[in-house]
């Protein structure tokens, strides 16, 4: 898999001017390959935002290098082609939203572009059907719901054609129904063939990824797949994560005898084993 995003011994520090700087990554290497689903996790505090915002250039590398498609973030006039290239979903979707009409805000970013009219309207009737708000199109963002404004956010960014999505905890503030729903969603982009890269500390969401990286003070402390990661609990708890709901339970009922494998990952999972274990078919 040919790398679509590089990271080279970046650290970023805030007011590294200040008499109180905070470094907030300290030597990230890393790559992120053409259609891979990285996860990215780490309790408040270990670096996920600011590397989520490095890795679209909205943040300058203090020392070390991001390269998106061998264009350096440094190199200002690369800066418009790698933000259409690597696309940024924020937590709170009312931080990106500027326009009054749904469809206009979809059609900003690619407009932006200089796209020929035909062009730009193919792109955003298509955003608007893969996230599900074309019958919404004439609406106020700001009266959506929170789920539906977390899939204008989405939709903004799909219609400027990235290589890459980035969720910054973009489900962070949904209820469940909402959550799932743009789970669906990441999960359908990333099989026709987008690059996902998830940030969230819920471990649950980790179940489709490929590749999990666990930040802790600014360093990636573990990195493999979501299975490999449930191998190592303590560790993780070390690391202040808990396991997935599923996970804990499974390793709840090894610790009392059952016969439960110890790669539980899903609610799923956890059922086939359970029923299985007791000589039940599910």
């Amino acid at each position: 898999m040919s790398a679509l995003i590089r990271v080279v011994g970046l650290h970023y520090t805030y007011g590294p001017n200040s008499a109180t700087p905070i470094q907030a990554l300290r030597g990230i290497d890393l790559e992120i390959g053409h259609g891979e689903f990285l996860a990215i996790v780490g309790h408040n505090g270990s670096g996920k935002s600011t590397l989520a915002k490095c890795l679209n250039g909205l943040l300058l590398p203090t020392q070390g290098e991001v390269w998106v498609e061998g264009r350096s973030t440094a190199k200002t006039e690369a800066l418009l082609s790698i933000r259409a290239t690597v696309g940024l979903v924020l937590q709170n979707p009312d931080n990106q939203i500027i326009a009054s009409v749904l469809e206009e805000e979809v059609a900003f970013g690619p407009e932006n572009l200089g796209l020929p009219r035909e062009e730009l309207r193919r792109r955003v009737d298509q955003a608007l059907q893969d996230t599900g708000l074309w019958e919404l199109r004439q609406r106020d963002p700001h009266t959506l719901s929170a789920g539906q404004k977390a899939r204008l956010a989405i939709a903004s960014i799909l219609a400027m054609r990235p290589a890459c999505l980035v969720l910054d905890e973009a489900t962070a503030l949904l209820d469940p129904l909402s959550r799932r729903e743009i789970l669906r969603l990441v999960h359908k982009l990333h099989a026709e063939g987008l690059t996902i890269v998830l940030i969230t500390h819920r471990m649950d969401e980790l179940a489709d990824a490929e590749r999990v990286l666990v930040l802790e003070q600014g360093r990636i402390a573990l990195e493999g797949t979501p299975r490999q990661l449930l191998a190592q609990s303590e560790r993780l708890r070390a690391l202040g994560l808990d396991l997935p709901p599923a996970a804990a339970i499974a390793q709840g009922l090894r610790r009392r005898g059952a016969p439960i494998a110890e790669d539980i990952l899903t609610a799923e999972e956890l059922v086939q084993a359970v029923t299985a274990s007791v000589g039940v078919r599910p």
